[in-house]
């Protein structure tokens, strides 16, 4: 059966395609029906210019690098990446047509404190750039997350400060290095520095319950030496183990019935080497994750593109207090970790159901060695619940949902950070933000027995014996390419609603209206939120109408939202200038990644989205691109320790005028 047929019998033409890594015989020998756990193939032999990097080409470019006498055994690699061609190469290539095969390296150089950035030709076997970023820093290495302990329990004053504590088994201590950020400490100027917490661990498994409090280590990561240690006094070290373990909680609640998700006829997607036969595509990505990639739908066979590029451009997780030992706790996951790089291995039947096609991931190490995550992707469909319904005097009408969803998941220390982008049979797409893991708690010295706030109270809430999980919040910003029915000619409309005034047109008072304004320019469209009239954006096409005479468009409708309560000016905000506002819109450069910039380590701010946006560039009948910053402010529960129940947040774009009637009205 042809795919597009296939794809209108199932889905009515409306899941889209996507890259993946499989051979298209799966589903001719049926192993995509065999559980309970089905791994698609990484792809040897790229065949499209969005293909991520395969192993064989990430050792190329260290060769290459290597050979050209740019890089040594003492370099380390921050990132290695396809160097992602330009959207005109994209959008003309044909399937067996000759293509560029470019990889982009960052490259730190430990003795020297020098960044290098790196383009690579694969296809020729040449270097086609080699220069230096002066003044920034790469990302953390993983090394320098992985410090060796004895770094900093061989210190004299770190020791004694444990001592003090009661604590003399250093080997039962955990170290955890942080980034430090930037906050113009004049010792700190011109060094690579990490701050390191402890915890007493013992025979817990969960040490985050055990934090060492008031004690901090400044490292030096350039000599790898401890240059200060913070001590702000004793606070009893917490003994209640937490870990979640079966054995550990303790008699768990009966078994329930079994419920199965089953396909016995195979799933409803077909997958053809590194496309699955609906249109969007995707690649994983070391430092932003999964990618979307030429999202489009088949509207009665002319296939209409919807974006162009999706992921997560930056995220930051401000905490809220001000103690020594907590006031640098501003993580940037993604700039200053790489949270793609910490994909977990997806487990059947809890990370992702048992009917899912896993993909395994390719990234590197610190030395450009290549690694893979196996089942760091999920593919899969799932029960929507109802998708539509009227129940008529002669008879109801009523259709069953179905949802294809695109996952992954990373650790990135105390935290787990789900992300699933979910297509819906009435065109709309979906970003699922799933929050999960351990809260980072600090150590007072109050019960909760005596139901008194502890001396800080105002900045955290106590959710164990001499433990309060401290005041934070997340803020993920979303870089969505538009290309509503193409890559250029799209513009942004904005939607307010109020009331109507009372006039004689208007006696009982209860009218209400939506007025549509057009932003015309970057500086414009800076936008907050606004629940008064409930706000809403729309990206539209005014050249391209409808048969309703509407310009066609998508909009994106917010979901679960907060604003920055670090005060403006701080450290963080200037690092961070992203979370000012919700909406951001600028006209298309491939250069333009990163709603912080690309170099976010220990930089000291004002890059990115608020730099750019000086421009003011025009944003009308232009190839635009969306920065939607959600963020999520949590307030810690008892309940939620020692492990949180997901939390979910998210955001959709949804088809407004891109269609004339409800597109999942042919649903069988």
């Amino acid at each position: 059966m042809p795919a597009t047929s296939f794809a209108k019998m199932t889905y009515n033409g409306l899941y889209f395609r996507i890259a993946l890594l499989l051979l298209e015989g799966w589903l001719s020998a049926g192993c995509l029906s065999t559980p309970p756990q089905r791994v698609a193939p990484n792809a040897v032999v790229p065949a499209h210019p969005l293909d991520p990097l395969s192993k064989d080409e990430i050792v190329a470019c260290v060769q290459l690098l290597k050979a050209n006498g740019e890089v040594t055994d003492d370099s380390r690699f921050s990132i290695i990446v396809l160097n992602e061609p330009s959207k005109e190469e994209v959008l003309n290539f044909k399937p067996g047509e000759t293509m560029r095969r470019e990889a982009f390296a960052v490259v730190y150089e430990r003795s020297r404190n020098k960044t290098y950035e790196a383009v690579v030709d694969l296809k020729n076997k040449s270097v086609l750039s080699w220069k230096a970023v002066p003044g920034m820093q790469a990302s953390r290495l993983l090394e320098e997350m992985n410090l060796n302990p004895e770094i900093v329990k061989s210190d004299p004053r770190w020791q004694e400060a444990i001592r003090k504590r009661g604590i003399t088994d250093f080997e039962n201590v955990q170290i955890d290095p942080w980034g430090a950020g930037y906050v113009s400490f004049p010792d700190e100027e011109g060094l690579r520095v990490a701050r390191a917490v402890s915890y007493y661990k013992g025979s817990s498994r969960n040490y985050y319950a055990r934090p060492i409090e008031g004690v901090v280590a400044y490292i030096n990561l350039n000599t790898m030496k401890v240059f200060k240690v913070i001590d702000t006094g004793v606070v009893p070290v917490p003994k209640a183990a937490a870990d979640i373990d079966p054995r550990s909680v303790g008699a768990l609640r009966n078994a329930l019935q079994p419920l199965e998700i089953t396909q016995p006829k195979g799933v409803n997607f077909r997958i053809q080497g590194n496309q699955v036969q609906w249109h969007f595509r995707f690649g994983m990505h070391p430092r932003e994750g999964l990618v979307l990639y030429t999202v489009g739908y088949e509207d009665q066979d002319r296939l209409r593109s919807i974006l162009y590029r999706a992921s997560l451009s930056e995220m930051v997780v401000p905490y809220g207090d001000p103690h020594p030992a907590w006031f640098f706790r501003n993580a940037f996951d993604e700039g200053e970790d790489g949270i793609g790089r910490f994909a977990c291995s997806l487990n059947p039947g809890t990370d992702a159901p048992n009917n899912a096609v896993f993909l395994n991931a390719v990234f590197l190490d610190d030395k450009g060695k290549p690694t893979e995550t196996p089942r760091a992707v999920a593919l899969y469909e799932r029960d929507g619940g109802l998708l539509w319904k009227h129940a008529f005097p002669e008879g109801n009408e009523s259709r069953r949902a179905r949802q294809l969803v695109l996952a992954w998941i990373a650790t990135v220390g105390n935290y787990e950070y789900g992300f699933n982008w979910v297509f819906h049979q009435d065109g709309s797409l979906e970003m699922e933000v799933l929050l999960t893991g351990i809260m980072q708690v600090k150590g007072v010295p109050v019960s909760p027995v005596s139901r008194q706030e502890h001396g800080e109270g105002a900045h955290g809430h106590l959710v164990g014996e001499h433990i309060a999980a401290v005041h934070h919040q997340h803020f993920f910003n979303f870089r969505l390419d538009m290309d509503v029915d193409g890559a250029s000619g799209n513009s942004l409309v904005e939607q307010n609603t109020e009331s109507s005034p009372p006039t004689p047109e208007n006696p009982y008072r209860g009218a209400f209206f939506m007025k549509e304004t057009l932003l015309r320019t970057e500086q414009e469209a800076q936008r907050q939120l606004n629940l008064v009239s409930s706000r809403k954006w729309k990206v539209i096409h005014p050249a391209i109408k409808n048969a309703l005479g509407q310009a066609v468009g998508y909009m994106l409708i917010p979901g679960e939202n907060s604003v920055p309560y670090a005060a403006p000016g701080s450290f963080v905000r200037k690092r961070a200038g992203f979370i000012d506002h919700h909406l951001w819109v600028t006209p298309y450069d491939p250069g333009q990644t990163n709603a912080a910039g690309y170099y976010i380590n220990f930089n000291q701010g004002g890059d990115g989205l608020p730099k750019w946006v000086n421009a003011n560039r025009s944003i009308e009948n232009q190839d635009i691109v969306l920065w939607y910053t959600m963020g999520i402010t949590h307030i810690p529960r008892p309940e939620e320790w020692p492990v949180m129940t997901v939390h979910h947040a998210g955001f959709k774009l949804v088809p407004s005028g891109f269609f004339i009637r409800n597109p999942a009205l042919d649903v069988p």
